[in-house]
């Protein structure tokens, strides 16, 4: 464990804040027609479970392109990939709001994932590549706020625009695509981020080479567990209980948006945290927090509890999960970081964490709705806290990631 908290403080890179801007417009984007999406789904007279499958359609696409991706990045360069992501989620957006037929929709916002796939792993080695080795945990706190905020504000904006007509926000979704692009292609355009005609390529990191490091698969076991939990149960079960324990429909947005607060309240000291102390206590810790609060969630809706503390309970571990899942996040990715090093592109690397993260993101909320179905909410957030808690148990072998030689070797 790392006590060196008193070392100078690093500055975080310019062209990392702009990541970072950019990374809240891009959050905020995607909140506006999060709300949008599935009513205009059904707008072409389809049923529930097809509007469903368009929310869905995004994350299959992520997760099925998320190999190539990597290959991209590995071949092309972070920050074009990153370029061309955008503007491929800005066309799908465009195209998205003059869909004629539910085919299309379908088929639009599906290609959207691959773009998002793209920059999102491009931006996962632009952060490695350029945040200093002692600040990689506020960089990757300073990247995840930006995508929480913007996340939280882009909804209120949707329903605002809405009213503009269902159409409207994937418009404006796709602006704000290309505004970031021209931000970041301006921005980046430094000579440190253009590839070198005369020097030597950068050696890749190969996926065997980053398996057979203890501390790659921790990594992905836990960023699969945080996807199954943090990302899928949270987001498409957690409203779902909200709804058992106190019915009225204001009651699903004020439980995400207080895990979202304790979230964003925990990432503003955690990065700083697991630069200090080190990341495996900041995962080990979060991973504990979540999967306890998760495995207790189900207790709101039991018979015996009266409903009003039912509701504060499942405020309260809504809350407490928010502030284990800010832990987790920024300590796991600046363990990867630390692993792959400044000095060698981890495309494949990235790419093969973020498929199990958002393959978590997946599998977990049809399997945790199965449980939910035959044994009821209990079990169902029982099983989740069971499955977060599996996460820590390769952390307990795993070395310091901040004690690894220079880019991992």
């Amino acid at each position: 464990m790392r006590t060196d908290g008193s070392r100078e403080r690093v500055r975080i890179p310019r062209e990392i804040w702009i990541l970072v801007g950019a990374a809240f417009v891009i959050a905020i984007g995607f909140g506006i027609v999060s709300p949008v999406l599935p009513a205009y789904a059904r707008s072409f007279d389809v049923g529930v479970a097809a509007a469903s499958v368009i929310v869905s359609a995004f994350a299959f696409f992520r997760l099925a392109f998320a190999p190539a991706g990597g290959m991209l990045v590995a071949r092309l360069g972070e920050r074009p990939v990153y370029l061309i992501g955008l503007v491929v989620v800005a066309a799908s957006s465009f195209a998205t709001a003059f869909a004629q037929s539910y085919q299309q929709l379908l088929l639009f916002r599906g290609l959207g994932g691959v773009g998002s796939t793209m920059f999102t792993i491009s931006a996962m080695a632009l952060l490695v590549r350029l945040a200093p080795p002692s600040a990689r945990g506020r960089v990757s706190s300073a990247y995840g706020s930006a995508f929480l905020i913007g996340g939280m504000v882009g909804p209120v904006a949707g329903g605002l625009l809405a009213g503009l007509g269902m159409r409207t926000p994937f418009l404006v979704y796709g602006v704000a695509l290309l505004i970031a692009a021209g931000v970041v292609g301006v921005g980046l355009g430094g000579a440190k981020l253009r590839p070198s005609s005369d020097g030597p390529a950068r050696p890749t990191m190969t996926l065997a080479q980053a398996w057979s490091s203890p501390v790659y698969r921790s990594v992905v076991v836990s960023a699969a567990a945080n996807g199954w939990t943090n990302f899928g149960v949270r987001m498409a079960v957690l409203p779902l209980l909200a709804i058992a324990v106190w019915d009225e429909p204001w009651v699903p947005g004020i439980v995400l948006a207080v895990g979202a607060v304790g979230t964003a309240g925990t990432l503003q000291v955690s990065g700083r945290l697991a630069d200090q102390i080190g990341r495996r206590p900041l995962v080990i810790v979060g991973l504990l927090v979540m999967g306890c609060s998760m495995a207790l969630l189900g207790l709101a809706a039991h018979g015996s509890v009266p409903t009003s503390l039912g509701l504060v309970l499942l405020l309260g571990l809504t809350v407490v999960s928010g502030v284990g899942a800010g832990l987790v996040n920024p300590a796991q990715q600046a363990a990867v970081a630390d692993l792959i090093g400044p000095d060698r592109n981890g495309g494949k690397v990235l790419s093969t964490f973020q498929m199990c993260q958002d393959g978590g993101a997946i599998v977990g909320p049809i399997l945790i709705g199965l449980v939910a179905d035959r044994l009821g909410y209990e079990a169902a957030f029982l099983v989740t806290g069971v499955v977060c808690l599996l996460g820590v148990l390769p952390w307990l072998r795993t070395p310091e990631p901040m004690d690894l030689p220079s880019g991992g070797r």
